[in-house]
């Protein structure tokens, strides 16, 4: 359990889309999954770099005591390194 400072990752997280989309950091480029629950006070994501083998996965709650971030099996540098610099991709149409 890592404390989450509540004007840089929560920020960053919050401005990111909700549902599935394609970001990129650096060089790479990622399928990315942005899940909504319990009113919005947790937030999962995960995101699979697109050609590679990279794989980040997070989950973060907004709690009474304070924001926490909770990298999965991964150290906390990377997934806030991660969502600090994702860009998403503008959305392609299918049409």
């Amino acid at each position: 359990m890592t404390p989450a400072p509540q004007s840089g990752v929560e920020a960053a997280l919050l401005a990111l889309p909700t549902g599935v989309f394609r970001g990129q950091t650096g060089n790479r480029r990622y399928v990315v999954s942005k899940t909504l629950f319990n009113a919005g006070k947790s937030i999962k994501l995960v995101a699979e770099e697109l050609g590679g083998d990279d794989y980040i996965s997070l989950n973060f709650y907004r709690l009474n005591r304070g924001a926490r971030l909770y990298p999965c099996e991964m150290s906390a540098k990377k997934v806030t390194d991660f969502v600090m610099t994702l860009k998403p991709e503008p959305a392609q149409d299918d049409a």
